[in-house]
């Protein structure tokens, strides 16, 4: 836990007490301040009533009262309608503030690299931290991604706090300074919430916003608002801006090209070969190594010491987890990809796929990844939308079978995979869904596949 002395005897309200809320108010109340607590739902304000905590009076609470209010990310504070606490909030004159804020103010002699993208920030905040480790960097890695804030361990000068942030995170860090900033992609995302496409790209860029002189910003290069947010960078003069692309070769970035990383900004003569790393196949995983390169070499890591660390890499869990292989098949868990634009990545990466995909289908199905099917061999489908996606996939002569259980779409995929004998098949637990209609969530069910596969087939284990 983070200590958070310079809080002693102050007043605060934490909104929102969900894992990110609940740690801060363990925090703040373990260094001495006067907390309490409001959640929306009922059950959770019982829930922190019978911890000790003192429940806030929404509706007649003086927030003149107050020293401090932490909002959690997770609970709206101006769009699509502003919280009325928010609002009491700004009345007061009291800026809102989350966890990862505090951490920033508590732990002033760290460095900190924040990572954020509407997608790839999980994996590059995972394999920017596993190389930064692998090189002996004293690394806490957590945020959005794993421990919340201020359940990391404290860190001096020689500490780098590895944070992904989310955007609804970005929004209420004013004191946050990363001395090495990553804004990966941006794609619509959270438009209900951001206001639009516009507030979206402008939560996002505040990663950046607090950066000081001489500070690197590190921007994706393959989509219009990055290239946008890296040129109003640029020009700002501000930040050292390096620019990483998976499509475009860069004369002054780093660029993965045909799977080949090519560094023209730290090492004129420097590449590294990504094509057999098995837990960072396709464009999108090289774009994230691209990102973790720049960062380990901002942060004085060698291209040898990366390159190294890249091959022992483990992959992250439920976005194209490297399970085992059997037989010549290999078996991905990618039970992340709760929508076809994610499922499409994994897609992308293989040849012969044996693909379990279902549940509750998002709006337009599966319908982007016709591009795709002819790299299906068979489709083994799961879940309330298995027989729209009967439908789908019998149009483009894709052979199908559907399954009362993942267990029996996961054993049949694996039986038929082997005994087809095709070169370089995969069984791709990628589903296209979301999976509530079968599991709690999607981590749920990528356990039940991994489970199943070695339970199946124990002399798969990678």
């Amino acid at each position: 836990m983070i200590p958070l002395l310079s809080h002693r005897d102050d007043t605060i309200l934490v909104v929102g007490l969900g894992k990110s809320g609940l740690s801060a108010a363990r925090a703040l109340t373990a260094a001495g301040a006067r907390v309490s607590v409001w959640d929306d739902q009922a059950e959770q304000r019982d829930k922190a009533a019978t911890k000790g905590f003192t429940v806030y009076d929404a509706e007649s609470g003086d927030m003149t009262d107050l020293d401090q209010v932490i909002w959690s990310p997770g609970v709206p504070h101006t769009h699509p309608t502003p919280h009325p606490l928010a609002v009491k909030a700004q009345a007061a004159n009291l800026k809102l503030r989350c966890d990862v804020d505090l951490l920033a103010t508590a732990q002033t002699e760290a460095t900190f690299v924040g990572i954020t993208g509407t997608n790839g920030k999980s994996t590059t905040t995972a394999l920017t931290a596993h190389v930064l480790t692998a090189a002996g960097k004293r690394v806490e890695v957590g945020g959005n991604l794993g421990f919340t804030a201020l359940d990391l361990a404290p860190l001096d000068a020689d500490g780098i706090y590895v944070l992904e942030l989310s955007s609804y995170q970005t929004e209420l860090t004013p004191n946050l300074h990363c001395t090495t900033a990553v804004l990966l992609n941006v794609t619509p995302d959270h438009l209900e919430r951001h206001g639009g496409l516009d507030g979206y790209v402008a939560a996002k860029a505040q990663v950046f916003g607090h950066q000081k002189e001489g500070s690197i910003a590190i921007v994706g290069n393959d989509d219009t608002p990055s290239r946008t947010t890296a040129q109003q960078l640029a020009s700002g003069g501000l930040q050292c801006v390096i620019d990483i692309s998976a499509e475009t070769e860069l004369p002054n970035g780093v660029s993965v090209i045909n799977g080949v990383l090519n560094d023209n900004h730290f090492d004129e003569n420097a590449t590294i070969d990504l094509r057999g790393l098995k837990t960072l196949p396709g464009k999108h995983n090289w774009q994230n190594a691209a990102a973790a390169y720049a960062v380990a070499r901002a942060n004085g890591v060698s291209r040898d010491a990366i390159a190294e660390a890249f091959s022992t890499f483990p992959g992250l869990r439920h976005r194209q987890e490297l399970v085992g292989t059997l037989r010549g098949v290999t078996f991905v868990n990618d039970s992340k990809a709760t929508n076809a634009n994610a499922a499409e990545k994994a897609l992308s990466c293989y040849g012969a796929i044996y693909w379990i995909a279902g549940g509750i289908a998002k709006a337009g199905g599966i319908s982007v990844l016709g591009p795709l099917f002819d790299r299906v061999r068979h489709a083994f489908l799961i879940g309330e939308s298995a027989k729209d996606f009967v439908e789908e996939l019998a149009k483009a002569g894709v052979t199908t079978s559907t399954h009362q259980t993942l267990e029996d779409a996961t054993v049949e995929a694996g039986r038929i995979a082997c005994a087809d004998g095709e070169e370089d098949a995969t069984v791709l637990l990628s589903p296209a869904c979301a999976s509530f209609d079968m599991f709690k969530n999607f981590e749920e069910r990528g356990d039940a596949f991994r489970t199943t596969v070695l339970d199946t087939w124990p002399e798969v284990a990678a």
